[in-house]
C-alpha cells in the first residue's frame, strides 16, 4: 500500500491517524505541495484532481478524498471501528466530520489561498481575517453540537475516537497555529486534548512527519 502525503495537509493528517489506529502499514510517498509536486505529471496520474492524499492498494486500486479513504479503511480493517454501530450514532459522527471536512476545511486550502492572493489580490491582513473567520465559525458550530449532548463522551461521540475526532483535531490544530483562544470552546478543547494524548493521533501530527521542515519541528 502506498500513501501519498504532505506534512501540512490536513486531509493527509486524517488518513495518517486512521492508519495508525488500524495499525495498517503503508509506504509513505511525500508530495511537496509547496514545490507544486502535486501538479506534476507523475502525481497527476495518481490523482487527476491533483489533491492530497491518495492511497494506492497493492493491486493498483487508487483511493482519493480523505473521508472516502477513512470509510474504506474502516470497512476493510474493522477493528477498532471508526463509526458507532447504531444508525443515529453513525449519522451524527458523519455529520460532525463533514462539518469540518466539507465546509470548514475547503475554505482554508492552498488553492483557495492562492486564488485570494493571485486573483483577488487580497492583502495579507485580509487573507488572515478570511481564515480566522472560517476557523472560528467551524469551532463554534462544533462546540454547539458537542455541548450538552448526551452522546458526547470523552470524544466527540462516546468514549472512543471516531471519524469526527479524526477530522476535528486537524481543524483545531489550524486554529492553534492562528492563535485562536480555545477557552470559548471548552468541549472542543477537551476532546482535542484527549485525542491528541493518544499516540496514534500524536504521531500523525503535521509537525511530527519525516517531511516536516526542520525549522518547523518542535524544539526538544
Amino acid at each position: 500500500m502506498k500513501f501519498f502525503s504532505f506534512w501540512r495537509s490536513l486531509a493527509s493528517f486524517r488518513v495518517r491517524i486512521a492508519l495508525n489506529l488500524k495499525n495498517v502499514p503503508a509506504e509513505v510517498i511525500f508530495v511537496d505541495i509547496d514545490a507544486n509536486a502535486h501538479r506534476e505529471a507523475d502525481y497527476r496520474k495518481v490523482n487527476p484532481q491533483m489533491a492530497l492524499p491518495a492511497l494506492v492498494e497493492d493491486d493498483g486500486t487508487t483511493l482519493f478524498q480523505s473521508l472516502a479513504i477513512l470509510e474504506y479503511l474502516d470497512e476493510k480493517y474493522p477493528s477498532p471501528p471508526l463509526l458507532p454501530t447504531d444508525p443515529n450514532g453513525r449519522a451524527r459522527v458523519r455529520a460532525l466530520a463533514l462539518m469540518v471536512a466539507c465546509e470548514g476545511h475547503p475554505l482554508l486550502t492552498p488553492r483557495v489561498r492562492r486564488y485570494l492572493d493571485h486573483e483577488l489580490n487580497l492583502r495579507d491582513t485580509q487573507q488572515a481575517a478570511w481564515r480566522r473567520h472560517w476557523i472560528v465559525e467551524t469551532l463554534a458550530a462544533l462546540e454547539g453540537h458537542l455541548a450538552d449532548n448526551k452522546d458526547t463522551g470523552k470524544f466527540c461521540h462516546g468514549d472512543r475516537p471516531t471519524l469526527a475526532d479524526i477530522c476535528m483535531v486537524g481543524h483545531v490544530t489550524v486554529a492553534l497555529t492562528h492563535q485562536v483562544n480555545l477557552s470559548t470552546y471548552p468541549n472542543v478543547k477537551r476532546v482535542f486534548e484527549t485525542a491528541m494524548a493518544l499516540p496514534e493521533f500524536a504521531r500523525a501530527h503535521p509537525l511530527q512527519q519525516a517531511d516536516t521542515p526542520e525549522a518547523m519541528r518542535p524544539k526538544a
